[in-house]
């Protein structure tokens, strides 16, 4: 059987292969772009919505956090419980409360409320009409104070007094009695008094401006009442509404109950009616924040099914405060928003592909007819393309045109295809250089060594003979560095200031953008410019440019400016490169596209290295500056310590930099090698008396043993004053009784006698100047046992902390009581849950078994001073405070030594220091030399009430006793002396008549 078999023409082959070929790649390129691009749409899409998930989680969490912050703080400050009386206007927690209001607009009012049903309000109009309106205050009012008070009489009293914007009281205040406003049962007060923290309410409608709002309230830390604020959710809901999704995508807020705080307002536009405040979700005819209330949450944003059978893009993110109560921040978007233009692109496609095959099948059965001589030729000269052999001719002459043209055209192809190799390795050298760039952008520290960098390599990659890096700042665009190599100019960059020339302003005369200079322009349009020569150039100003080339001879021609744009964030600033050369020539041409692509992703790079060290630099600025406020706020919290804080590190860093100079002995070791390490030992020395926060002020300033808030030897006093009353009541029912005056009143003179003389010994107990020998101890205790009568409940104004302490039977009345004693009540037990007890901490400190023993006879009997055991552990407990206030906090690994520096200044080498007990071998030289700093301040500190300044020579003699008994280290001691640290410190600290001079030989070795 003979099989035939279909053989077609080369003509047919062609044009069948060509249309196939066309209609595979038309095809696969419009499907994979399909996959590609609805992928990469999907990708942008999640990345958005998590970009704009976290810009709002830390706008919600730092604008709440602010306002539990300030209920805490209100709630903390001493005055805030003191009495509230009259009008209140003059209480001291207003201008607190007015100053408040004025730098937070979106804080609504300021209050308190006290358990005995007293209330204090500041409430801000802001020129509102409806806040006006609504408590029928003046015209012009700027702030309303509201105070409630109860008269003895029992009455109720409600007085609404109005400031104006110069805080002068106006006329129409209104005064009411009997209001029926009780703090006590409002929902604010009662949560905050359940809880120890801030306590944040639910949402809702404030009266007077129909707007949404927060209230934050906080218990006052005895207990007296509670202090609160209330903000609108105005700041919330415009900052929402400027997050850009989609055309109709957004942002919605939602409670706990389902309810729609703030929205986008995209998200609503089509719900057919007016969506009121707090309205609820499900209420609302909108198929996006119906899919947004149903869709699961979750990290990343996912695909659902809207009640319209659209897919929609949504994401959840639960975002709770410090109490547990939790707000739902959702974004959601119509997928087809991201998807719309890909099936544009597809029909493009399908339409180009058309037109192609009507071209090309034609075309292709003209050029099929005559090529068939000519395939060897063409198959050979492929073959030497594949070889990457460029060599020979092409061209072959033939009397079919078509295929001569095909061959010229082949031999050109083989002369591009050379071409493009060389460019390609050009463009690979370029993008090798790039990421090392890159690279190199990313790891370095230096702000001045990046932005050099940043514009060499720009350079580098351009092969330009000059360039311009600009930052921004405010409106103007500041010369950062300039670098020309013709001119041999170099103005700024690493170690250098940069160059003192005016900077360019962003706004022209009028105050608006300004365009006629071409790097404002690319700034404020966010685009490169690339100009091929300056001087046919008409649409921005290059009169500076062609001045500055006619002063010096020098001719700009190509410019190309990129804006420095970091992902996410602002323009920064600019880059503009002149004159582009050819590699190896000094030929000027323009800046070719395929180069300006490798310069915007420079650009890119850079300008996320510098927002990244901007970031980090203004965090670092940030921390030292709190570190410093809690610092001078401890120095300021008592006379006692005035700028403890503040010079300690001052000591300790002039006596490290001496430390790091040392070449031989115990000291050559050591050294910091990085500004990360003094930074470490800096913030160590500013902390290290930050658990001075916890220690009570009576405790610190205790002048006498009866001392706690007050001196309580005024009881005592009143006690003797009883006993010496009922003597003489004595006297007169004996002189009644018959017997004779003279008697009786010479009796009477031995009591008053012995009760004076007791109580002087007494009040010399009690100023702690001399040691208690036992038989002091044995009188006093004998004083003690005399008795008074006492006729009142000792139970009645106690508060209700007091009265859990008082746990002995209630005696009947009258009650015998003795002169002085030791109750029950006058114990204070220490918590059991204290982190003092925590073995992790390494305390070996011995803690007494109590907080505080205000005990009277206990206190009277201290051996020597003023102090209790519990009273001078109270003391000494600040450093184990420090540590345990630290080793909280998260310091990054650089900073982890941090709280080994600031909490073992206490220390001693022999290991008799407190709290930990550590020895010599565990006692590093930063910790070494932050003991001498703090105790030498103390010494020449002359800021203490309690002593008299002391000279130089003393504090040095003084602080030889400490190296003597091996409390300190004595190599830096002498280091301390023989370089001098001690009178460059004595010269900027001290006061001139506390300066002598100081043998420092007899102290040295």
């Amino acid at each position: 059987m003979v099989m035939l078999k279909l053989r077609l023409g080369l003509q047919v082959s062609i044009v069948l292969v060509i249309a196939f070929v066309v209609a595979c790649l038309t095809i696969a390129t419009a499907t994979s772009i399909y996959f590609a691009s609805t992928q990469a749409a999907k990708d942008a899409a999640r990345q958005l919505f998590a970009q704009v998930t976290a810009r709002v989680v830390d706008r919600v969490d730092g604008q709440i956090n602010d306002l539990l912050d300030l209920a805490g703080l209100g709630a903390a400050l001493p005055f805030t419980a003191q009495p509230i009386r009259g009008d209140a206007v003059a209480h001291p927690l207003v201008p607190f409360m007015i100053r408040v209001l004025e730098l937070n607009d979106g804080c609504y009012s300021l209050y308190v409320g006290h358990a005995d049903g007293h209330f204090l309000q500041v409430i801000a109009t802001r020129d509102d009409s409806r806040i006006i309106e609504a408590h029928k205050a003046p015209v012009g009012s700027q702030f309303i104070i509201r105070a409630i008070t109860v008269g003895t009489d029992g009455v109720r009293r409600e007085t609404w007094t109005f400031l104006d914007h110069g805080m002068a009281v106006m006329d129409g205040t209104i005064v009411k009695e009997a209001p029926t406003y009780d703090p006590r049962q409002r929902p604010w007060y009662g949560a905050a008094m359940a809880n120890s923290l801030s306590t944040l309410s639910d949402a809702y409608l404030f009266s007077s401006l129909q707007e949404p709002g927060l209230t934050a309230s906080q218990r006052l830390p005895d207990g007296s009442g509670v202090f609160g604020a209330d903000i609108t959710l105005r700041g919330l809901s415009g900052f929402v509404g400027r997050q850009t999704i989609s055309a109709q995508g957004g942002v919605a807020l939602i409670d706990q109950k389902n309810r729609l705080l703030t929205v986008t307002p995209s998200l609503i536009s089509g719900s057919g009616k007016t969506i009121g405040p707090l309205a609820t979700v499900s209420d609302i005819e909108s198929p996006l924040l119906r899919a947004l209330s149903s869709a699961p949450p979750g990290e990343a944003a996912a695909l659902v099914k809207t009640s319209d059978g659209d897919e929609a893009l949504t994401q959840i993110t639960h975002w709770k405060d410090r109490n547990g109560q939790v707000i739902a921040i959702g974004v959601v978007s119509p997928f087809a928003d991201f998807t719309g233009p890909i099936q544009e692109m597809q029909l493009r496609i399908l339409k180009v592909a058309g037109l192609v095959l009507l071209i090309v099948v034609p075309l292709s059965t003209l050029f099929a007819r005559r090529i068939a001589n000519s395939v060897r030729h063409l198959v050979a000269e492929a073959d030497k393309v594949r070889q990457f052999d460029f060599s020979g001719q092409t061209a072959r002459a033939s009397f079919i045109k078509e295929f001569h043209d095909l061959s010229e055209a082949f031999g050109l192809m083989k002369a591009t295809i050379a071409g493009r190799s060389a460019e390609l390795a050009s463009a690979q050298k370029r993008l090798v250089r790039l990421v090392d760039l890159g690279i190199a952008l990313s790891s370095e520290r230096d702000t001045g060594k990046l932005m050099d960098m940043i514009l060499l390599g720009a350079k580098e990659l351009t092969n330009a003979d000059g360039g311009t890096l600009y930052i921004r700042d405010e409106n103007d665009l500041r010369f950062q560095i300039i670098r020309n190599d013709s001119l041999n100019i170099k103005m700024g960059g690493e170690g250098e200031p940069p160059p003192s020339l005016p900077p360019v302003s962003m706004l022209d005369a009028d105050g608006r953008e300004n365009h006629k200079n071409v790097v404002s322009h690319a700034v404020h349009s966010q685009v490169t410019v690339n100009i091929p020569d300056a001087y046919d150039e008409g649409s921005f100003d290059f009169s500076g440019t062609k001045a500055f080339d006619a002063k010096t001879g020098y001719h700009s021609t190509s410019f190309l400016t990129v804006p420095l744009k970091p992902r996410g964030g602002d323009v920064i600033g600019a880059v503009q490169l002149i004159n582009a050369r050819p590699e190896g020539s000094s030929e000027i041409v323009p800046f070719a596209p395929q180069i300006q692509r490798f310069v915007e992703a420079l650009a890119a790079q850079a300008a996320t290295a510098l927002y990244n060290r901007e970031l980090l630099d203004a965090q670092e600025r940030l921390m030292d500056a709190m570190i410093q406020i809690i610092a001078g706020a401890i120095d300021a919290k008592s006379p006692y310590t005035g700028g403890h804080c503040e010079r300690v590190p001052e000591l300790s860093l002039m006596l490290a930099e001496e430390a790091c100079k040392v070449t031989e002995g115990p000291l050559a070791d050591f050294a910091f090698h990085t500004p990360e390490q003094w930074r470490e030992f800096k913030i160590g020395a500013w902390l290290h008396d930050c658990g001075k926060v916890t220690t009570p002020e009576y405790v610190v300033d205790k002048a006498t043993k009866l001392e706690t808030i007050y001196n309580r030897i005024h009881e005592v006093r009143t006690r003797f004053e009883v006993l010496l009353r009922d003597a003489r009541i004595e006297m007169l029912e004996a002189v009644a009784a018959g017997m004779p005056h003279d008697e009786a009143e010479a009796g009477f003179e031995a009591r008053k006698a012995a009760l004076i003389d007791d109580y002087a010994f007494i009040a010399e107990c009690n100023l702690g100047g001399e040691f208690m020998a036992p038989d002091r101890v044995e009188r006093l205790k004998s004083i003690a046992t005399q008795t008074w009568m006492r006729h009142f409940d000792d139970r009645l104004g106690m508060s209700h902390e007091e009265l859990r302490r008082y746990s002995d039977p209630v005696q009947s009345l009258p009650a015998e009581e003795t002169l002085l004693a030791d109750k029950v009540h006058h114990v204070i037990p220490r918590p059991a849950n204290s982190a003092i007890f925590d073995p992790s901490y390494g305390f070996k400190t011995k803690i007494p078994e109590n907080l505080y023993n205000m005990g009277e006879l206990y206190n009277l009997a201290v051996g020597r001073g003023t102090l209790t055991e519990e009273e001078r552990f109270k003391i000494n407990e600040h450093i184990i405070q420090t540590i345990i206030m630290l080793k909280r906090m998260p310091f990054p690994k650089q900073l982890s030594r941090v709280v080994e520096y600031a909490g073992s200044h206490h220390e001693t080498l022999l290991g008799t220091g407190y709290p930990c007990g550590l020895g010599s071998a565990e006692l590093s030289v930063p910790s070494r030399i932050t003991a001498i700093a703090d105790i030498f301040e103390a010494l020449t500190a002359s800021d203490r009430p309690y002593k008299q300044p002391k000279t130089l020579s003393e504090c040095v003699k003084i602080l030889s006793f400490f190296k003597k008994d091996k409390h300190i280290d004595p190599d830096l001691f002498d280091l301390f002396l023989s370089s001098g640290v001690y009178r460059q410190y004595a010269e900027r600290f001290l006061k001139p008549e506390q300066i002598d001079e100081v043998d420092i030989a007899k102290y040295l070795g």
